[in-house]
């Protein structure tokens, strides 16, 4: 049976313990030796592949600080640079070339929006090179060289897309004198939902974080409308049935040991509305729902509405590190 999360004491918690369930320090330290030669081993292997020409190159070395509050355009040590593969799926091409997630690359071309070379395309696995010319909507769209990776805490009341037909805030109008790169977000929030929000134009990283084998961590806390009975807190441990299917959760806890309506969830499903779906299934409503870890990122120092760089150490362990560890 999976274990349930211990309730923080007051003023000594952090995100990390709050929602985490506890393990011995034993435990701890082999966990810490298992995850280091594992990212030792993936390292090396990185280093390999590109003294042999293969794969995208390590970000180059940052300069210049992170603008936490948002001011000012980016600078270039901020950006990284990226080489392509000589040949590769379209939809990887137009990943890399800021359009788009992969996946989301994938639709916009069965939909008969992109064009190679003058002919219409609607295989996402097609393979082109740098030297074809792709079109997207008819206007031709050209490789990313700088890579840019924007953390923003998110507030209410913003759309989670590059642009909305009914004119509504999005995300981008928070971020929008951070680059002149265009950027995207790599999943995504609902309007009411607060939080985390990483913004990017490197496809690949957003491929790997949004899809379900990299398992990546996602930390929530939750305030409900009424205080959370044991019976449904057991019950959520156990695996929720939700009209499209099972749903299990990595950790519960409840935030405050004195207010039993404040709750920090630990999930790994990307499912839509996942978690608010779980509290109205038992007949609770989640009156505040935000994000407060995403693939180990926090929102330390950054105040809601404002947005930092991702520092060259962070980067490296999105793309590096095993499974959202």
């Amino acid at each position: 049976m999976r274990k349930r999360a211990s309730a923080p004491k007051p003023g000594k918690s952090t995100y990390f313990n709050k929602f985490a369930e506890k393990k011995s320090n034993a435990a701890r330290k082999e966990e810490f030796r298992k995850e280091k030669r594992e990212w030792k081993k993936e390292r090396k292997e990185y280093f390999e592949r590109k003294k042999r020409g293969e794969g995208s190159i390590l970000p180059d070395k940052q300069t210049g600080k992170d603008d936490s509050g948002g001011r000012g355009r980016q600078k270039t040590g901020n950006q990284h640079s990226s080489t392509l593969s000589p040949i590769m799926p379209l939809n990887k091409y137009m990943a890399h070339c800021g359009i788009s997630s992969r996946r989301d690359a994938a639709e916009i071309v069965k939909l008969g929006k992109v064009k190679v070379n003058g002919e219409l395309i609607t295989e996402p696995g097609h393979k082109v090179s740098a030297k074809d010319e792709v079109k997207v909507n008819g206007k031709k769209i050209f490789p990313v060289r700088n890579l840019v990776y924007i953390l923003l805490n998110k507030p209410k009341d913003y759309i989670t897309t590059s642009s909305d037909p009914q004119g509504r805030k999005t995300v981008l109008d928070l971020i929008r004198r951070a680059t002149t790169e265009r950027v995207y977000p790599v999943g995504r929030l609902d309007r009411n939902t607060s939080g985390l929000l990483l913004l990017t134009n490197d496809g690949e990283l957003s491929q790997k974080l949004t899809h379900p084998s990299y398992e990546i961590r996602k930390v929530y806390h939750i305030t409900l409308d009424r205080p959370l009975e044991r019976k449904d807190f057991d019950h959520i441990l156990k695996g929720v049935t939700l009209e499209d299917g099972i749903v299990s959760v990595d950790s519960l806890a409840y935030a405050d040991s004195k207010d039993k309506t404040q709750i920090g969830i630990e999930i790994h499903s990307g499912r839509n509305r996942i978690v608010r779906r779980i509290f109205e299934h038992l007949g609770y409503n989640v009156k505040n729902l935000d994000r407060v870890i995403f693939a180990g990122l926090t929102k330390k120092n950054i105040e809601r509405g404002k947005w930092r760089f991702l520092t060259e150490k962070e980067i490296r362990d999105l793309k590096y590190f095993g499974k959202g560890k």
